[in-house]
């Protein structure tokens, strides 16, 4: 695995989750400077995440364009991988049965 690739999902989701808290402050200070409206009643925290997670979604999505395509590509790999074992441990087990029903003498009624 190269080393563009060996964190890749670390490192995105832990860009991800930094658009979000900066979002989530801007919000709160926004909400709390009157700038956008404070939600209804004590609805403020859920209103200020919720409106946080609508403005950092579609921008993670076109800041990290690239950290996504290297953890895609660093999961694909692992996908791989597991997919090569599983099959390595299919075709040992394949081998044992055969081998198994072959020392087997047949029993036959005639």
């Amino acid at each position: 695995m190269s080393s563009s690739t060996s964190h890749a999902t670390l490192r995105y989701t832990a860009m991800r989750i930094g658009i979000f808290v900066g979002c989530l402050v801007v919000v709160g200070l926004l909400t709390h400077f009157g700038v956008v409206p404070a939600g209804v009643g004590k609805s403020n925290p859920i209103w200020v995440v919720l409106l946080a997670l609508i403005i950092s979604a579609p921008l993670s999505y076109v800041l990290l364009r690239k950290q996504r395509a290297a953890m895609a590509e660093q999961i694909a790999g692992g996908v791989g991988r597991a997919k090569a074992r599983l099959a390595a441990n299919q075709s040992q087990e394949d081998e044992v049965q055969a081998a198994k029903s072959q020392a087997e003498p047949r029993t036959g009624s005639a």
